[in-house]
């Protein structure tokens, strides 16, 4: 299955080290939906590229598309194409069996309060001792599935590429789309 992973990218950095692709940022996390450093550090992916940027943009909506929307700690973001095995295993929070078996409501899945998610995340970590991580919707369009992916299934992710984004990339045009980001005209 292939999954993408907007990130700030540091391409001299090795693959799995800080800031490179397959490094699961612990250091950062901590208030993300599903993130519970404690236990894991978490990779946010999408089986959709544009979902990922979406999430990184979303704070600037109605603002200006300014190159310096697309850096964070001084890096750029960057896209990177990751390889998950087909077989791994995900817990499915947009199956309706699912949902039903673990004792969750759709609207509990996907509210914005973070003790509720991580508490959600937590819970299915310790009860699916084989899985990957979590599949769910993207609460910015529902058709875009989001991959949350547990640390332990770090060994079974592979790079097939990474490029930096650009403000002429059609990936952040489209993601600038959604929340009214004006360029910048000459």
């Amino acid at each position: 299955m292939l999954v993408y992973r907007c990130f700030a990218w540091n391409e001299r950095a090795d693959p799995d080290a800080p800031d490179g692709p397959l490094w699961f940022p612990r250091v950062y996390q901590g208030d993300g939906r599903h993130d519970n450093t404690d236990r894991y550090g978490c990779l946010y992916l999408s089986t959709v590229p544009v979902s990922g940027l979406v999430e990184q943009l979303a704070r600037f909506r109605g603002q200006r598309l300014i190159p310096s929307l697309l850096r964070r700690r001084g890096l750029p973001l960057a896209i990177a194409d990751l390889e998950l095995p087909d077989d791994a295993e995900l817990v499915d929070l947009d199956d309706p069996a699912v949902l039903r078996r673990e004792r969750l409501r759709p609207s509990i899945v996907a509210t914005r309060h973070r003790e509720t998610t991580q508490a959600q995340a937590r819970r299915l970590h310790e009860t699916h001792a084989s899985a990957a991580g979590l599949r769910w919707w993207s609460s910015y369009e529902s058709t875009w599935i989001n991959v949350t992916l547990f640390d332990r299934a770090a060994a079974r992710l592979r790079v097939q590429s990474v490029r930096a984004l650009t403000l002429d990339d059609p990936l952040v045009i489209e993601a600038a789309d959604l929340f009214g980001l004006r360029p910048i005209r000459p």
